[in-house]
């Protein structure tokens, strides 16, 4: 054997081995990336000098082999790309590679608080975290070339010999540390192949298995690529999971490199809005399963893959979040997914409508947190209305609900981008159709305010919780106004974020005031009795006044205007917008649940039947020794039961409550059943 050269690598710092393995011991796992990664980079080169004509002969189909040695305790890792000389040797390894070592380890000293993205530029040199020998057999594609041998104990100290190596390529051979012994379990290696460089560009294989998937689809045409494909790649990565409802494609190659695909999965009621879930990789090598600093924060929630080697991985994440080309990559993802949202929105609104439950949150939560983003789809931000597309006068958006036996046709209305249901509704075959098209109508808010000008101009009437709020919700409808349903956990500031965009535009739910429209005027004006110089209604409203005494409750007396006033409840609870929301937001900061405030106001339906029954039964003459009288007695319990049956639709009643009212219910039941 001839000794070529021996000698110390030249460094500042006395032995940086240590370091290496102290500094990374918790990530040393990467080794494997960097060495496959280097070996992927020597085929590419090997590619360039081919077609460049520097190469003779046909080159062999480029492949990367892994090999397990578990009785000498080593892992090699072999390519047949463009090899090494021993100059180069000398330049790549001993300076070039472990200079960039050095610096490596000084920044992540420096930023020891902060986790570094990917680890990237440690390279060759990773080797030393977990092997306590490591050799290199290489031979340059030159021709004549000489085939080369290094070693490296761990020390400074290497030693370049001539290698009997006969192919193109190099190998890579760890004699591993007693306790990293894991690196020559076949499992652990598929397993780390997978993690990080299942989707490289050259064939992995280990015992004459190819172990990595090798198709990065993000890296193709979307023009070759098929629904199928995308659903596929979409459960390979994120297996057990249901499939995304649609996805966005990115492409570009100026100012900057990137590739992608994002993906909009259904959203849980569990699901973390500020955790990331999109896979971050540099040049097909993964990097990070989070990438919270690439992406807008409010498209968190999306799946998928982002590949770029223009975002700097040697850095911290907090210096990451302030690079210039990292905020335009943002940027530019912001857009492609309102671009892609307006496309669909644009040509299959069904589909935009199918999807808009989920997908909502993403625009809501964009448009309160990035104003270009804002601009892009304020006009394509939907919302389920109770009008019904094709009244007189419809310029709405309506949907039949999804129903996979029942086709549904829908078509552009004349007066603007709105839907408009065509499904015939009323037939014999969907019994459900009516009920289905009450509530699944859709429209925009700008169309909202202009269909409704004449009836209340610049008010919203909105729902947040369809199932306590039906009784309200159908009052409006039978009066002719149209309620939005405004129901998703991200509403609530979306509703002050309009109230901001739209300063004339006055919200209001359902349960906190009466539009004069709900109110029969003509019924207000009764006559007073002379005998007691009191209204019918004043007198009701005494009743309720002294049965519940509860002085923090304003109890107030209208009629509701109905067809059927059976239809209309007999009692309802308000809560006023403006206390209403100071209450939230007071027990937002606390970090509380919003308890249901004693101050609320108690409307009792004068039209009603049963409160004209009850005034009827107050009026009872007969008197008993105790001085109360059996018609009275029962009138205060009823009064009772109907504030209780308001509270319930609101979901007013905490545990004591619902004691007490289920014992004053049996109370009016034995009452009314005595004979």
């Amino acid at each position: 054997m001839t000794i070529l050269e021996q000698g110390n690598i030249t460094i500042h710092t006395e032995n940086i081995f240590p370091i290496i393995k102290k500094s990374l011991y918790t990530d040393h796992e990467i080794f494997l990336r960097e060495l496959i990664s280097n070996s992927v980079d020597a085929i590419q080169k090997l590619k360039m000098v081919s077609y460049a004509g520097e190469v003779d002969g046909e080159l062999e189909e480029p492949e990367i082999v892994i090999t397990i040695d578990k009785d000498n305790k080593t892992l090699s890792i072999s390519d047949n790309g463009i090899g090494m000389t021993a100059d180069e040797v000398k330049k790549y390894i001993n300076q070039v590679a472990f200079s960039s070592a050095e610096e490596f380890i000084q920044k992540y000293q420096k930023d020891a608080d902060q986790q570094i993205i990917g680890h990237f530029g440690l390279g060759f040199y990773s080797s030393f975290m977990v092997a306590k020998k490591v050799e290199i057999d290489t031979l340059s594609y030159r021709a004549g070339a000489q085939a080369v041998h290094w070693s490296c104990d761990g020390s400074p100290a290497f030693e370049l010999t001539d290698s009997t190596r006969t192919q193109r390529g190099t190998t890579v051979t760890l004699t591993l540390q007693d306790e990293e012994q894991e690196y020559i379990e076949a499992m652990r290696i598929k397993q780390l192949v997978k993690a990080y460089c299942d989707f490289m560009p050259v064939s992995i294989k280990l015992d004459g298995e190819q172990i990595n998937k090798q198709r990065a689809l993000w890296k193709e045409s979307p023009q070759s690529l098929t629904t199928e494909d995308y659903l596929e790649f979409y459960r390979y990565l994120y297996p057990f999971q249901e499939d995304p409802l649609l996805w966005v494609h990115l492409n570009t190659d100026y100012p900057f490199l990137l590739n992608g695909i994002l993906y909009f999965p259904k959203l849980k009621p569990d699901v973390d809005v500020t955790k990331g879930n999109i896979k971050l990789f540099c040049n097909q090598v993964f990097v990070s399963d989070h990438c919270e600093e690439v992406i807008p924060k409010f498209l968190m929630p999306l799946r998928g893959v982002i590949d770029s080697p223009d975002i700097p991985l040697n850095v911290s994440r907090s210096a990451l979040t302030n690079d210039r080309t990292v905020r335009r990559i943002a940027d530019f993802i912001a857009k492609k997914v309102g671009d892609r949202l307006k496309s669909l929105y644009n040509e299959g609104r069904d589909e935009y409508i199918r999807c808009w439950q989920d997908v909502g949150t993403f625009v809501k939560f964009g448009s309160l947190n990035d104003d270009k983003f804002k601009k892009q789809v304020e006009d394509i931000i939907i919302y389920r209305t109770t009008h019904e597309a094709g009244e007189q006068g419809s310029k709405g958006t309506g949907e039949q609900a999804s129903n996979p036996e029942t086709p549904t046709v829908e078509v552009q209305s004349q007066e603007g981008d709105a839907w408009q249901e065509v499904t015939p509704s009323n037939t014999e075959d969907n019994p459900k159709s009516n009920t289905q098209k009450s509530t699944s109508n859709y429209t925009t808010l700008k169309e909202y305010l202009e269909r409704n000008k004449e009836h209340h101009e610049n008010r919203v009437f909105y729902c947040n919780d369809e199932a306590s709020q039906a009784t309200y919700v159908e009052l409006h409808k039978n009066q002719g106004l149209e309620v939005l349903f405004m129901d998703s956990f991200i509403d609530p500031h979306f509703i002050s974020f309009l109230e901001r965009e739209y300063s004339d535009v006055k919200f209001s739910r359902v349960d906190s005031d009466l539009d004069q429209t709900l109110i029969d005027q003509d019924k207000e004006k009764e006559i007073v009795d002379p005998k007691t110089n009191k209204t019918r209604s004043e007198v009701i409203k005494e009743l309720f006044e002294k049965s519940l005494n509860k002085p923090k409750v304003n109890i107030k007396t209208q009629a509701l205007k109905s067809d059927d006033a059976q239809g209309t409840p007999p009692a309802m609870v308000l809560l006023p917008e403006a206390m209403r929301r100071l209450r939230e937001m007071t027990a937002l900061l606390q970090q509380q649940n919003a308890e249901f405030p004693e101050e609320h106001v108690l409307i009792v339906n004068t039209s009603h039947p049963l409160i004209e029954n009850l005034y009827e039964l107050s009026q009872g003459s007969i008197v008993q020794s105790s001085g109360q009288s059996p018609s009275g007695e029962l009138a205060n319990l009823i009064c009772q039961h109907v504030y209780d049956l308001a509270l319930m639709a609101q979901k007013g009643f905490d545990a004591e409550g619902m004691k007490s009212f289920v014992e004053r219910s049996n109370q009016v039941l034995t009452r009314l059943t005595q004979r």
